[in-house]
């Protein structure tokens, strides 16, 4: 079984604003590179504090921040930006 990529409402709209040829880029690292390996911990880092849970994985000068569900294989993008705004609360 696969994992899968999926994305909340927040992160879908945080996608839609960055530049087209970076969204590429992000997409194309979450598909390639996280669902098509079989440990989805193997490249992200696991991020302190507040954001206990949660990692991240940085793709050029954006991070996507993502829970990962094992027992669904399920790997939940939550946020997506530019490293200096994305750890702080909305």
């Amino acid at each position: 079984m696969a994992w899968k990529v999926e994305f909340e409402k927040e992160a879908q709209k945080e996608l839609k604003k960055i530049d087209p040829q970076q969204a590429k880029r992000i997409i194309k690292y979450l598909f390639e590179r996280i669902v098509g390996n079989e440990d989805p911990y193997r490249f992200g880092e696991a991020l302190k504090y507040d954001l206990s849970g949660l990692r991240k994985y940085r793709i050029g000068d954006y991070r996507v921040i993502c829970h990962i569900e094992s027992e669904k294989m399920i790997v939940l993008v939550v946020r997506i930006g530019r490293r200096k705004g994305i750890y702080h609360n909305k």
